[in-house]
């Protein structure tokens, strides 16, 4: 018995002396190994990040339906200025977008990632383009991690290759890829930048933001690295008010850095990267808004408007905008909604003439509805007889509208 009982103490201090196989160390690295996908084949590598994939569907719809039930909060108070918790976001807020641009790929990475494509590639016989299957593809993300690091892995994810288009052998162009990488690259660096620059981090940019934020932009743009330092403000609000032309069409003052980065203004904007202006022509010069030549432009034709140089334009003075164009009511009522000075007026106007086909000048020419219909009329149109808009109103707001982008068109022939 004496033995026995022996035996049996023994045997529960050594099952007691055991920690669980979640508290070791080699189990925890093992868990970690296979969850990062490292060292699978390209079928198990696919089918993981298609687990992936349907478990955070299927969590994001277990979160919707457990807030179905809540009131959401609209408003959330900002952190007094100084106070412990507005350090606190700041301090975050930086070792976040530190952590963000550690990750992203510098110059001499995509070079370095350009080689291995190309090292890696097969031609294709009947059009002589660069390819590559998706065994390339995995063999090319093994290569480029270890010459380049993990921070290139997340290029290299099957739902990434198929979204490039495949010929009949199920090969993509390492071109196109590598043009998205790129371009993935560059978005992100501009948004850790706009981000930086955001000081409520609501993601909004204000117009003193985003001066600051293309004023950080000329040294790296090689169009614009000569341009005079006395012009450099200037430049600069009249870049940031194109941007908010198209990205605040509501008027509200600040442009979502979102709509930013997927505006046509930052391409355009980003096209004066090109080394040589010669590589541009002139007619490319005087489209491109953000190049030095057309905002010299537009600087000059405030300048010849404002014969007193005061600064602002007086009614008398936008009388002889676009040779007489603007009529006598549309001045008067169009000077009362802002001011006439340059930092702010004239650049609408010319910005609207030259897009006026576009989705964002007709939020700028509905107010000019209401400008240009006495009050009496416009309140007739707004709040009919029988108490509602109707079909027959709408299309007449519609017409008028129209005419105004055909007046519009008018103008922008005429300067």
């Amino acid at each position: 018995m004496y033995s026995g009982s022996s035996d049996g103490e023994s045997h529960e201090a050594a099952q007691r002396k055991i920690p669980p196989a979640s508290s070791m160390l080699w189990v925890r690295n093992l868990r970690r190994f296979i969850g990062s996908g490292t060292g699978l084949g390209s079928e198990a590598l696919m089918e993981l990040e298609t687990k992936r994939i349907l478990l955070d569907i299927f969590r994001e719809k277990q979160q919707k339906s457990a807030e179905a039930g809540t009131i959401p909060s609209f408003y959330k108070k900002k952190p007094e200025e100084g106070s412990i918790s507005h350090r606190v976001q700041r301090l975050a807020k930086y070792r976040f977008l530190k952590k963000q641009s550690d990750l992203l790929l510098n110059a001499d990475d995509l070079d370095a990632m350009w080689v291995c494509l190309r090292e890696n590639c097969v031609i294709d016989d009947a059009t002589g383009a660069e390819k590559m299957n998706y065994e390339d593809f995995c063999h090319i993300a093994s290569v480029c991690t270890e010459q380049i690091g993990p921070k290139c892995r997340r290029f290299f994810s099957p739902s990434n290759f198929m979204k490039f288009e495949k010929d009949e052998s199920g090969r993509i162009a390492i071109l196109p890829f590598y043009l998205y990488v790129m371009r993935t690259v560059s978005l992100t660096q501009a948004r850790i930048d706009m981000s930086e620059l955001d000081e409520d981090s609501d993601g909004f940019l204000q117009p003193h933001e985003m001066e600051a934020y293309i004023r950080g932009l000329i040294p790296s743009l090689a169009q614009l690295r000569d341009m005079p330092t006395g012009f450099i403000q200037m430049y600069c609000r009249i870049a940031a008010h194109k941007f908010f032309f198209f990205c605040d069409p509501h008027r509200r003052g600040k442009a979502c850095i979102k709509k930013v980065l997927l505006s046509n203004c930052l391409q355009e904007l980003m096209e004066l990267h090109q080394e040589s202006e010669e590589e541009v022509t002139d007619t490319e010069q005087a489209e491109n808004w953000f190049s030095l030549t057309s905002a010299q432009r537009v600087c000059d034709m405030f300048i010849a408007l404002d014969k007193d140089a005061n600064g602002t334009l007086s009614k008398q003075e936008l009388r002889e905008y676009a040779d007489g164009t603007l009529t006598e009511i549309f001045i008067e009522r169009g000077t009362l909604l802002s001011i006439c000075f340059l930092k702010v007026y004239n650049f609408s106007w010319l910005i609207l003439v030259c897009h006026s086909s576009d989705e964002a000048a007709d939020f700028f020419l509905y107010p000019l509805f209401a400008i240009c219909c006495t009050p009496s009329l416009f309140e007739k149109f707004l709040f009919s007889s029988i108490g509602m808009i109707t079909l027959f109103i709408l299309s007449y707001v519609y017409d008028v509208i129209r005419f105004l982008k055909f007046v519009f068109v008018f103008v922008a022939d005429s300067i």
